[in-house]
């Protein structure tokens, strides 16, 4: 470690840092493009979020640049070369189950609670302290530094593709917006939709399924789901209703809307679609529920393929593009959005899939079809699917920040490949490297999301060093 004093540095700074951390959080930097304008493509919230980052910049002598109200930059130093860091102020939205307001910070226990402290507020301010205490220092540096803040990793990166597009690219660097000890591997991403098709056989039963919908974004498990049903014995269906509900790991509600209808909600746990297994999926509960129930029509294929091939499949198995690579491991599969409207004739589900290497999007597609039948549904890739990311566990830039990862905390590092996606991948010689500890729950895009104050201090500390470290 070099003889810099990094913790106490940090603890000078303690109170900046959370003022301007809370800053950042009590804006509401939701993607929200049904509130757009020519200006702001993504809507108000992530342009508001980056100004105000690139505000924080100047007032602290940064130079800064705003593109096109999607991406930033804040830069220091000189040199050859570029070593970028790579945060993004957007938040994946808030949802339900929270018991404080999500988006007025309340420091609690030594935890700082609202959206966004995990993903990626609070890491990427841990990371712009780092830069900071550097320049504070007056630390020689010998290579240029771009903190590049996007407003759309939640979503389809918008902002970092613009970016990159305008911008000149980092030689190598870091994203703060995963965990220690580092991230040098990310598995590729893709969605797909699945259409379910109208049965080619009258399918007669005693109720008819109106509308079913679940879910807020792609990579988030939905924590809530609800569906309207039709049919002449409602009190039937609600004594079905609490019997599933008593022997499933869900809660739920049924209530009447008249003519026969009834609205049924379950409620199960949301959780990040690359570790789907640590979520209740309610959109799954509630259609294994209807499925076990007389349903006509359109709805009861729309549940059963939910039911057959989506429950409590984690690694895609019951879909037939399960796939294991001996670096990356197993494929994960996540069904995230749920939409189903009879009267628009609509019956989609988009599920979220992390495939390591050795497969590809359009296999993938095609073996779901294959599976599930052409005469049942149709599947189509969405947006521009990642491909897997790895840099060599040998690499300088790896090397260098499980040396800084092991001076301030003495454990040991070592590689790490998730399902999850940062913009670490957007260039070759990019990791992701914190800001959560090995030991810390994972709370991103759930309810009643912190991070620990002890961790915010620890990180900025290691930010810090390895900043100073890779401008050598």
């Amino acid at each position: 470690m070099s003889k810099i004093d990094w913790q106490a540095e940090v603890t000078k700074r303690q109170d900046a840092i959370l003022a301007d951390l809370q800053t950042l959080l009590k804006i509401k930097s939701e993607r929200d493009t049904a509130h757009k304008t020519p200006d702001k493509p993504l809507g108000p919230g992530p342009a508001k979020a980056l100004d105000a980052m690139l505000t924080i910049g100047r007032r602290d002598g940064f130079t800064t640049k705003n593109v096109d109200n999607v991406a930033g930059r804040i830069a220091y130093g000189s040199g050859n070369e570029i070593l970028g860091i790579f945060g993004h102020l957007d938040v994946v939205p808030a949802g339900d189950d929270w018991a404080t307001d999500p988006y007025q910070p309340v420091i609690k226990d030594g935890r700082i609670y609202a959206r966004g402290t995990a993903d990626d507020k609070g890491p990427a301010i841990a990371a712009y302290y780092g830069l900071k205490i550097v320049k504070e220092l007056g630390l020689p540096v010998h290579k240029q530094i771009h903190y590049i803040f996007g407003t759309d990793e939640e979503s389809e990166w918008v902002g970092i593709h613009r970016y990159m597009e305008t911008e000149p690219a980092p030689d190598f660097g870091f994203s703060p917006d995963a965990e220690f000890p580092i991230i040098n591997g990310e598995k590729g991403i893709a969605d797909f939709t699945i259409n379910v098709l109208p049965p080619k056989t009258p399918q007669h039963g005693d109720y008819t399924l109106t509308s079913f919908q679940a879910g807020l974004r792609t990579n988030m498990v939905p924590g809530r789901a609800q569906a309207v049903v039709s049919g002449a014995n409602p009190g039937e269906l609600q004594q079905h209703f609490d019997s599933f509900l008593a022997s499933h790991p869900v809660d739920g509600t049924i209530t009447g809307t008249g003519d026969n209808q009834l609205t049924l909600t379950v409620t199960g746990k949301v959780a990040h679609a690359s570790t789907p297994d640590q979520g209740i999926n309610a959109a799954v509960y509630l259609a294994q529920f209807l499925n076990s129930q007389p349903l006509a029509g359109r709805g009861a294929a729309y549940v059963k393929v939910i039911a057959d091939y989506l429950a409590n499949d984690f690694d895609g198995t019951k879909l037939g593009i399960a796939h294991h690579d001996t670096l990356m491991g197993d494929l994960s599969a996540s069904a995230d959005l749920f939409l189903f409207d009879a009267a628009k004739q609509e019956a989609m589900v988009t599920v979220n899939v992390r495939y390591p290497q050795g497969t590809t999007d359009k296999r993938m597609n095609q073996q779901i079809v294959d599976t599930i039948g052409a005469d049942v549904v149709t599947s189509t890739i969405v947006g521009d699917p990642e491909v897997p990311h790895y840099v060599s566990g040998d690499d300088p830039l790896v090397q260098t920040l499980l040396q800084v990862y092991t001076d301030h905390t003495g454990q040991p590092g070592h590689e790490q490949i998730i399902g999850g996606g940062t913009y670490g991948r957007i260039i070759p010689r990019g990791v992701a490297f914190g800001a959560e500890l090995p030991d810390t729950e994972s709370v991103m895009h759930q309810a009643n999301e912190y991070m620990p104050l002890a961790e915010l201090w620890l990180a900025t500390a290691i930010y810090a060093d390895a900043i100073y470290r890779l401008a050598q």
